[in-house]
């Protein structure tokens, strides 16, 4: 029997239980959330394919597909036969070396390879790609005192940014990083450093470094129905310049969040040759 293992940059969540307990304990004395008036409010994506980010209005942008080869989403009841990801390595944000992986990467696919995102592994989607995990792309936003939890339903995964405090001198890195966050008017700033070099920063394989560096601006807008998250990635490591990218959330239906683990019996499903399902040893608990 697979045993799901997350490290989460606070630690180690289990399951909806933990996340119940935090919402209680809280209580009263919590500040009401700005992007959640109740902590059963979800969001969910609201463009055509939110495994991909959306440009920004002008300037550098992230990673799309190969013009020569598009990408096509799975859409239930669609005309067109759905693709894999080939990545568009002409893209002038990557430095050589990343774009010469992702090369090999588009090779494979081309050759019959099975591409993979992570959440279809089991393992985090790190920082920035934590906000491109459809189809089980519901969030909700759980504020106290001290702190947001960016609580996603797929596999639990939890972020935890720290209000109105500064990095640490050295953090250890981590799938999720360590994330500070302020409220610049109606603003949510959200500054991430810390991550390990062990995820993409999007589904199209795009690696990075542990100098990755990632702002997050969340804001509503359309009368609070519509939540945008506007991106600005660093790594000098990894890429020739800073660059932005956008996703976009609509408000869904008011509701408990419905548990979705992800590693338990699900070992060779889909006889992926690629990185393994992440198990235990031995149990936590």
């Amino acid at each position: 029997m697979t045993k799901r293992l997350i490290r989460l940059a606070g630690g180690v969540l289990g399951g909806m239980a933990a996340i119940a307990a935090t919402v209680t304990a809280v209580g009263a004395a919590a500040p009401q959330s700005r992007f959640a008036p109740d902590v059963a409010t979800a969001w969910q994506v609201d463009h055509a394919d939110g495994d991909d980010f959306l440009p920004p209005e002008s300037g550098p942008h992230p990673v799309t597909y190969d013009p020569a080869h598009p990408f096509v989403p799975t859409v239930p009841g669609g005309p067109n036969q759905p693709t894999y990801r080939v990545a568009d390595v002409t893209n002038p944000i990557l430095k050589p070396w990343a774009a010469e992986q992702m090369r090999k990467a588009n090779q494979d696919v081309l050759n019959g390879a099975i591409p993979y995102v992570p959440r279809e592994r089991c393992w985090p989607a790190g920082v920035p790609a934590y906000v491109l995990e459809p189809p089980f792309n519901i969030t909700v936003f759980v504020e106290t005192p001290k702190e947001i939890l960016m609580v996603h339903q797929n596999d639990f995964q939890v972020r935890h940014i720290y209000m109105n405090v500064p990095h640490s001198a050295h953090p250890t890195p981590s799938w999720t990083g360590e994330s500070v966050g302020h409220y610049e008017g109606d603003e949510l700033v959200v500054d991430t450093i810390g991550l390990n070099d062990r995820t993409f920063v999007d589904n199209y394989r795009t690696p990075h470094t542990d100098k990755l560096h990632v702002i997050e601006r969340y804001r509503l807008t359309n009368g609070g129905n519509t939540l945008i998250d506007t991106i600005r990635v660093e790594d000098p490591g990894a890429f020739n310049m800073p660059w932005t990218a956008v996703q976009r959330w609509k408000r869904a239906a008011r509701g408990p969040i419905e548990e979705t683990p992800c590693a338990e019996n699900n070992e060779n499903l889909f006889n992926y040759k690629v990185r393994p399902i992440p198990t235990a040893a031995r149990p936590d608990f």
